[in-house]
């Protein structure tokens, strides 16, 4: 079975190198001709665990390649995923240019059966543009060819996407035709052999199905960053909330952590789409909007404490910061908690310097120069009057805290992921800001 996957960003490169994993023959296309030379090469443009390795041996054994023919990767091919970005427009609603110019395209050279895939996240209804768009090609060619569309949302979390993808909780197809259905079947029977479920529905409730999951996701974020705050002016520990709810398996433990907000490429943009498309519908999504509002307030609470410990004049104060990347075990910077952080105390004439494991680079790209980065953890504390920790890096949690009083000015934290405990700080003589528990004070 040959597949194409069109679209080499987080989603279309996990996905076509995963499906190679199991032993399918994959071509990979994407416009940007320099992005096909570096993936030839062994160059992997995102940071994800473990998918240099198998994007490397599967292209040495010849079940992965890359191009930017996207004519060329049709040939022969059975399924078409189409895994194009779809960033917000100024409104909220989901750019769908990518998409349907792929579909264009696809519809100008097509010339045999194939299943066309939205992998892409997508607005409900896209799936009958996509048809729409590639019949008028087909049209135009004065050709009869037959083809049908599918949707299949992905549910990767960045930093554990090789495992999600290859271990699924759920696969969800939505079909159009009992022959795509066979077709996507046989796709994915390789992940059914361990009991992965695999559900398929028509296509406008797979659409819904990914936007709805990644509301409800934010959801159960923003509402715990909400209770957090409660917390601390009610004198309630959230650690404590946090483990007496999530004994509940109605509730669950996971996405009950609280924090500075959420970021990345999906919660943001999914949350926007879905209340945009509420509105297309006459229909107030009250609750997303609510979610949307307190994760933007939630992005601004760290920084209130430092303005609440040391007064509104920030000006020469030096910060380290640990962790830039909206989550640990990814470079994403999009929507992450620490560029609002950052620009709130540049905006307030402080310093900073930065410290993360593999995100600096893409944060230098974004912040321009505004901030200093460090070689390590400890190289980011020389002389500063406090730490933020802005992204839960696992080097994080045991820090060599002799080292951190010889570099630090003052023995001050600002914790926005809640990694240390308070009575251990209290102990070691810090001041300790977190979120959702009662402030350690050291005078």
């Amino acid at each position: 079975m040959k597949i194409a996957i069109v679209g080499t960003g987080y989603v279309g490169l996990v996905t076509g190198t995963c499906f190679a994993e199991t032993g399918l023959t994959v071509t990979c296309v994407d416009i940007d001709q320099n992005k096909v030379e570096k993936l030839n090469n062994g160059i992997i443009p995102i940071y994800e665990p473990g998918l240099e390795q198998i994007v490397i041996k599967n292209k040495e054994i010849g079940r992965l390649s890359f191009t930017s023919n996207l004519k060329e990767s049709l040939v022969d091919t059975d399924v078409v995923f189409i895994a194009v970005g779809t960033p917000p427009d100024e409104d909220g609603s989901a750019d769908l240019s990518y998409v349907l110019g792929v579909a264009k395209e696809i519809g100008q050279h097509i010339d045999h059966y194939m299943v066309i895939v939205n992998k892409s996240t997508v607005p409900i209804g896209t799936a009958q543009k996509v048809k729409s768009v590639i019949e008028a090609e087909i049209e135009k060619r004065n050709v009869s060819v037959s083809f049908d569309v599918a949707s299949n949302p992905e549910f990767l979390k960045e930093g554990n996407a090789i495992e999600d993808f290859l271990k699924p909780d759920r696969i969800v197809v939505g079909v159009e035709s009992e022959k795509s259905r066979k077709i996507m079947d046989r796709l994915y029977k390789p992940f059914l052999i361990n009991g992965h479920p695999l559900f398929f529905m028509d296509i406008a409730s797979a659409e819904m199905t990914k936007y709805a999951a990644n509301a409800m996701l934010a959801t159960k974020i923003s509402f715990m960053n909400d209770i957090a705050n409660l917390c601390e002016l009610v004198g309630a520990d959230v650690n404590s909330v946090r483990k007496g709810i999530g004994s509940d398996p109605r509730i669950g433990h996971k996405f009950i952590y609280p924090g500075i907000g959420y970021g990345g490429s999906c919660f943001p943009k999914d949350v926007k789409a879905l209340i945009k498309i509420g509105k297309e519908n006459n229909y107030t999504l009250n609750i997303l909007n609510a979610v949307e509002t307190v994760n933007d307030n939630q992005k601004t609470v760290l920084f209130q404490k430092i303005v609440n410990h040391f007064g509104s004049n920030l000006e020469g104060k030096r910060f380290a910061i640990w962790g830039l990347s909206f989550k640990p075990k990814t470079d994403d910077m999009r929507e992450a908690p620490s560029l609002v952080l950052i620009d709130n105390l540049l905006k307030a004439k402080a310093i900073v310097k930065a410290y993360d494991p593999v995100a600096m680079h893409e944060a230098d790209r974004i912040l321009d120069g505004s901030v200093s980065f460090a070689r390590d953890a400890y190289d980011a504390l020389l002389d500063v009057d406090a730490l933020i920790i802005a992204t839960e890096w696992p080097e994080f949690r045991l820090p060599n805290y002799k080292v951190m009083e010889r570099l630090m000015k003052n023995k001050l934290i600002f914790d926005g992921r809640n990694i240390f405990e308070p009575s251990e700080m209290d102990e070691m003589g810090y001041t300790y800001y977190s979120i959702g528990r009662q402030t350690i004070k050291q005078y």
